[in-house]
């Protein structure tokens, strides 16, 4: 996976969400680098809408706005939430992008990391389809390797070791993605490819 210049993934489905803050650029900051929003964090999350019901399309409403509260019980209290990940994976390990890495987008609520609060400010966030209850498909291991890949090669700020669950960020409150996501199946390959990337671009720089 390739981010291009409007911080976007490329060749993705792409789902424009206003629960996000606009950009505040730096002065002098050139084309397709950051601004004021520096992403210092990677967030997974998990969501299904009804709980434990997936293939709906009901967290891409969510995060656009445009969820019926009426459609099922559960909806009714959604009806004044405003949140929305950067990026959602669905069982299929289908990406689909709602709001430009440059950008905050409301996706971690009250929360804090390394004594810091308010991760949104400095944060990604990606939200898995499924519940912390139960385990994750193959193809959205694989998908959130890739997106992972992508952040880490395009943001220095991003690494393996900035890469934590929602309930890391705010315990007590979230429980996501919960006991039976993999980290290893997530940080491990991770951690190999940037290494591997690491060692050929020094090699290259010898080479010069």
């Amino acid at each position: 996976m390739v981010i291009d210049s409007a911080h976007c993934l490329r060749n993705i489905q792409w789902r424009a969400s206003q629960h996000c803050d606009l950009p505040q650029i730096n002065v002098g900051c050139d084309v397709g680098q950051q601004g004021v929003f520096q992403c210092e964090l990677i967030v997974v999350h998990c969501v299904s809408l009804p709980a434990g019901e997936y293939g709906t399309g009901a967290p891409s409403r969510l995060f656009t706005g445009t969820l019926d509260p009426t459609v099922h019980e559960s909806f009714s209290s959604l009806a004044e939430v405003r949140v929305a990940p950067h990026v959602f994976i669905d069982r299929n390990g289908q990406v689909e992008q709602f709001v430009p890495f440059d950008r905050p987008a409301w996706h971690a609520g009250a929360s804090q990391w390394m004594n810091r609060e308010g991760c949104n400010r400095f944060s990604l966030g990606i939200e898995l389809e499924g519940t912390w209850e139960s385990p994750f498909a193959e193809a959205q291991y694989d998908a959130l390797l890739e997106v992972c890949t992508a952040l880490c090669q395009r943001y220095p700020g991003l690494g393996p070791n900035a890469i934590v669950g929602h309930q890391e960020i705010a315990p007590g409150r979230k429980q996501d993605p919960g006991p039976y996501f993999e980290w290893p199946r997530l940080l491990v390959p991770l951690h190999r490819r940037l290494m591997r990337d690491s060692d050929q671009n020094n090699t290259n720089l010898t080479q010069e």
